[in-house]
């Protein structure tokens, strides 16, 4: 095959673009008409966006004449508007309707197998168009079989005015799992708020340790739900009643409240003594006031600083993994905690110190740092 380096006038953005439309060399551009490649290439171009200008029907004609030069087909005059070839469907042929009748059925390959045998996509041999159109085609998928096995005809593209091959056949089965799918049954969902309430009611069984399927069953049914002594007394509606799900790290995150809750008071604090310690500098008279222990204030900043990047930043909602204790420009949910001018992060440190849980910020999912 000739590529299109031999033939003047087709650049870079050019070859792209007849190679998007299905023309890789120069003996399928010598068979194609000049309307309908310049169809396809406007198309090509608006999609793909490789050229900046659409190739005119003035220098495609060139192109297939010169290709025409090149292959050895001349007598074939290169019209730019040629008349339209009547679409050809020759599924609705009987013979080859006979034929299809009787082709086998391809049975999909598992991903395993193609792993194994380092088979690759394109080893895989497409099926053969048995239609002519200068458009899009539409694929035509029909039910051979009585079982609930069904297979479809996968039929590509053909590059325009090219001739239909009918004497070939191929069938891709469609793949179905061996195990019936359940239909969801969508008077059982409930919502998030109905899981709450009979969250905050179950009672955790209590341990067996007499098989190991009973100690995992008792691991899970603690990670839901708190235990029973927990919230003994308490009313499921305060804030004293401990929900959620149990958090895997539950010191850190209490440490991390406490350094985060610290450091929010600290910071204030700290730039106010060091002002007024600037002032007994400068203004020794009327500042002699001011005691030299405001200056252990701004030296605490980098001992908490140190230790928020410890804890404070790797604080994580167990749910939706983000740091809850690091402030995010985006929305929030409607459940986190909340105190007018004091955002988000300061209400949920006191929340976690307080009642041993917290909503996260950003998905709103309960955690609880108690068994």
């Amino acid at each position: 095959m000739t590529d299109f380096t031999s033939i003047e006038g087709i650049d870079k953005s050019s070859r792209e673009l007849l190679e998007a439309a299905g023309f890789f060399d120069v003996e399928t551009l010598a068979k194609a008409g000049v309307e309908p490649l310049a169809v396809e290439l406007q198309r090509a171009n608006r999609i793909l966006k490789l050229a900046q200008h659409t190739p005119t029907a003035a220098s495609i004609g060139e192109w297939i004449a010169a290709a025409r030069r090149i292959v050895g087909v001349e007598d074939e005059p290169v019209l730019v508007q040629p008349v339209q070839a009547m679409p050809v469907n020759y599924e609705l042929n009987p013979a080859v309707m006979e034929m299809l009748a009787a082709a086998p059925v391809a049975i999909p390959l598992p991903a395993s197998y193609l792993v194994e045998n380092q088979l690759a996509v394109a080893d895989i041999p497409p099926a053969i168009l048995l239609n002519r159109y200068s458009g899009d085609l539409e694929i035509r998928a029909s039910d051979r079989s009585t079982t609930r096995e069904s297979s479809a005809r996968v039929m590509p593209r053909s590059p325009v005015g090219s001739a239909p091959r009918s004497q070939q056949s191929a069938y891709v089965q469609l793949g179905e799992s061996g195990q019936q799918r359940l239909e969801i049954d969508t008077t059982r969902l409930r919502s998030i708020a109905d899981l709450e309430k009979v969250g905050q009611h179950m009672a955790v069984t209590k341990s067996v340790p007499s098989t190991n399927g009973s100690r995992e069953s008792e691991r899970i049914a603690l990670i839901r739900t708190p235990l029973e002594a927990t919230n003994r007394g308490r009313d499921p509606r305060s804030r004293r009643y401990v929900r959620g799900v149990l958090h895997t790290h539950p010191v850190s995150m209490t440490l991390a409240a406490m350094v985060t809750l610290l450091l929010a008071l600290l910071l204030p604090l700290a730039m106010v003594a060091s002002s007024f310690l600037l002032l007994a500098v400068l203004v020794p008279a009327k500042f002699a006031w001011v005691s030299p222990w405001l200056l252990a204030l701004p030296c605490g900043l980098p001992l908490l600083g140190g230790l928020y990047f410890i804890f404070g930043m790797n604080g994580r909602c167990r749910i939706c993994t983000q740091r809850v204790f690091f402030h995010r420009g985006c929305l929030k949910n409607s459940k986190a905690h909340t105190i007018w001018g004091l955002g988000h992060i300061i209400p949920m440190c006191l929340h976690i110190l307080l009642f041993h849980w917290f909503r996260c910020t950003y998905c709103g999912t309960p955690v609880r740092l108690k068994k």
